[in-house]
């Protein structure tokens, strides 16, 4: 299994127990919003090509994770498929939203500031993979432990390039962004999603 103690050092706090609970009595609900963050993910990369083509690094690691991406997007698609799970239109989770808010408008802010946020987002999508890991029936134990080793790669890649971007020290920008993502991971919520806080009623079924 791909270590991941750095990410769980990084991140300004672990997933709630609560929120391990909600996933399990919401298998396809996750494995539906799963898809989906694997779709965003892919495209977000894209549009960092196609705004920054100058950044020849920027464009080969965002070009190998918009392929990764996309096929990991295949592979959740087709376990939904062989279970026999619809792919509904859901609305998504206000985290990447709210995570988002803070990012400067200005160059080369805003880049920076957009790399950070990705690289908190795939840092939480690797520890929540990690996390549930041990709770889910073998095949899909198998598939999000197989992810841990590309999720952990794709937070160091924007980490690296945020750096890169700035050309100073990002440590308080990177900590805004931990702090307020923190908040948003802890925070109990109406629905339940991959990048959700825990339910306000754990008991209660999500619905699709």
């Amino acid at each position: 299994m791909t270590d991941i103690t750095h990410i769980i050092e990084f991140l300004a706090c672990e997933t709630p127990q609560a929120w391990i609970n909600d996933a399990l009595d919401n298998i396809d609900l996750l494995l539906i919003d799963h898809a989906n963050c694997e779709k965003k993910a892919a495209s977000t990369a894209m549009n960092l090509m196609y705004r920054h083509v100058e950044n020849y690094e920027l464009l080969n690691k965002m070009s190998r994770l918009a392929r990764e991406e996309l096929r990991h997007f295949e592979q959740v698609i087709a376990i939904m498929k062989k279970r026999g799970i619809e792919y509904p239109h859901i609305e998504a989770a206000s985290y990447a939203g709210q995570l988002r808010k803070p990012i400067r408008t200005s160059e080369p802010h805003r880049l920076v500031d957009t790399l950070i946020v990705g690289a908190i987002i795939e840092a939480r999508s690797c520890e929540r993979f990690a996390k549930l890991a041990p709770f889910l029936d073998e095949t899909l134990q198998s598939f999000y432990l197989s992810l841990l080793k590309s999720e952990a790669r794709h937070y160091q890649d924007y980490l690296s390039l945020a750096k890169k971007a700035a050309g100073t020290d990002i440590s308080d920008r990177v900590q805004l962004f931990l702090e307020l993502e923190q908040k948003i991971i802890l925070e109990p919520g109406d629905e339940f999603r991959f990048h959700s806080g825990p339910l306000c009623h754990p008991t209660s079924q999500a619905s699709i």
